[in-house]
């Protein structure tokens, strides 16, 4: 057998193990136990750049989230899959000095680039919190505000972590998902990456929040603002 065919079928054989690790994947995260949504995979460090694309200012409008959102100087808030920190450095300058703000997530390689990019920026006010799929790990009773961008719809225990993120929270505090429209059928995005607004609230409202706020001014994404029953 000559060498061209010993690594085609390397190659051959690495791609099967790739596919099959992709399948297993897929099918490890499930269903939700309230709506039978199947639970998407998780975005690996792989796609990190693609968090940090130029056109995703033009396609989410981070800015004008953060605007609708209202965060204000001198609050505590948090992010969970933060990823590389595209809008926790966003919230970081805007709680300013006074406030901060915890960037959570389940990579280590993620939070690496991402207190990178802080200290970069120059943000001292950042800080980067390892957190488990049941658990973000994030101090209790402190979060004004606890910030979901196109996440949720991965976790795979959601009702799990929906409860660790409620004790997080001060008694006034919000939980905020940003999440893909499964309503527009434009919106271009794989169908599981995207959430119905009743969906989240099938699935939130029963771990103790409420929807006080929908918020529709984004190109692609619903903001849903949720707070304490």
């Amino acid at each position: 057998m000559n060498k061209r065919k010993v690594l085609l079928r390397r190659i051959s054989a690495a791609l099967l193990q790739f596919l099959l690790l992709i399948h297993v994947l897929y099918a490890a995260q499930g269903t939700h136990p309230i709506t039978g949504r199947p639970i998407a995979p998780v975005m690996g460090f792989g796609g990190a750049d693609w968090l940090d694309r130029p056109e995703r200012e033009k396609e989410e409008n981070p800015e004008g989230a953060l605007n609708a959102i209202g965060i204000t100087a001198g609050m505590t808030v948090a992010e969970i899959g933060a990823g590389t920190g595209y809008m926790s450095l966003r919230m970081a300058k805007r709680v300013g000095p006074g406030g901060k703000v915890y960037a959570n997530d389940i990579q280590p390689e993620m939070l690496k680039r991402l207190r990178d990019n802080a200290t970069k920026a120059g943000f001292r006010n950042v800080e980067a919190v390892l957190g488990d799929v049941a658990d973000p790990r994030l101090p209790k009773g402190q979060m004004d505000l606890v910030l979901l961008v196109d996440v949720y719809h991965e976790f795979s225990k959601p009702q799990e972590m929906l409860r660790r993120i409620r004790e997080t929270l001060k008694p006034s505090g919000r939980l905020v998902l940003l999440e893909y429209r499964k309503e527009d059928p434009n919106v271009p995005i794989r169908e599981e990456h995207k959430m119905s607004v009743g969906q989240v609230r099938a699935e939130l409202e029963p771990e103790g929040f409420r929807l006080s706020q929908t918020i529709e001014t984004l190109p692609r994404q619903h903001i849903l603002i949720f707070t304490l029953r």
